[in-house]
Formats: structure tokens, C-alpha cells, sequence
């Protein structure tokens, strides 16, 4: 009996170490596949934010592109309105010399008219 009872101790024992060795050998590998995918997640994370930053700058460099442009339009229209505003100036002395002489000349033709039939 004592023999039998060493044995099945033993065996017992074996049995135990086997299970927890392969409770071990889970773990290890549970382990291994938990990295693998932390790996993986941090990758496709890495991924998303190169992608996030470089879509980012792709934006931020056309918001620059944008303002330039419109800068360069600001531009041109005051240029086209300081244009605009001496072409009326101009137009404006014009008009005011033209009364001015329209003005004097009916005024002259006025007088000879009323010397003549006076």
C-alpha cells in the first residue's frame, strides 16, 4: 500500500506539474498573441496617424495656397479700384472744363446776340 500510495502520489505530482506546465505554456503563448496584437493595433494606429498628419498638412498647405490667392485678388481689385477712381477723376475734370468752356462760350454767344439786337 505503501508503494501504491507513493505511486499514485507520484503520479499525481506528475499530473499536477504537467497542468501547471501547460497552464504555463497557455499563458506564454496567450501572452505572445496579446503582444502580436498590441504590435499590430500600435501599428495600424502609427499608420493612422501618419495618414491624420499628412492629410493635415495636405490641408493646411492648401488653406495657404487659398490665402495667397486671395491676397493676390485683394491686390489686383484695389489696383483695378485706384485705376477706376483716377479714370474718374480725370473724367470728372473733364466734364468740368467742358461746362466750364460750353458755359463761357454760350455765354459769349449770348452777349454778341444781345449786342446785335440791341
Amino acid at each position: 500500500n505503501d508503494e501504491e500510495l507513493k505511486k499514485r502520489i507520484a503520479e499525481e505530482l506528475a499530473l499536477e506539474r504537467a497542468r501547471r506546465e501547460a497552464e504555463a505554456q497557455k499563458r506564454r503563448l496567450f501572452g505572445k498573441l496579446l503582444e502580436q496584437e498590441r504590435i499590430s493595433s500600435n501599428e495600424h494606429l502609427t499608420r493612422a496617424i501618419l495618414r491624420e498628419r499628412a492629410a493635415t498638412e495636405e490641408e493646411r498647405q492648401k488653406a495657404q495656397r487659398f490665402a495667397r490667392q486671395l491676397e493676390e485678388k485683394d491686390r489686383e481689385l484695389k489696383k483695378h479700384d485706384a485705376y477706376y477712381k483716377e479714370q474718374l477723376a480725370r473724367l470728372e475734370e473733364r466734364s468740368a472744363q467742358f461746362y466750364k468752356v460750353t458755359t463761357e462760350q454760350y455765354q459769349k454767344a449770348a452777349d454778341e446776340v444781345s449786342a446785335r439786337f440791341k
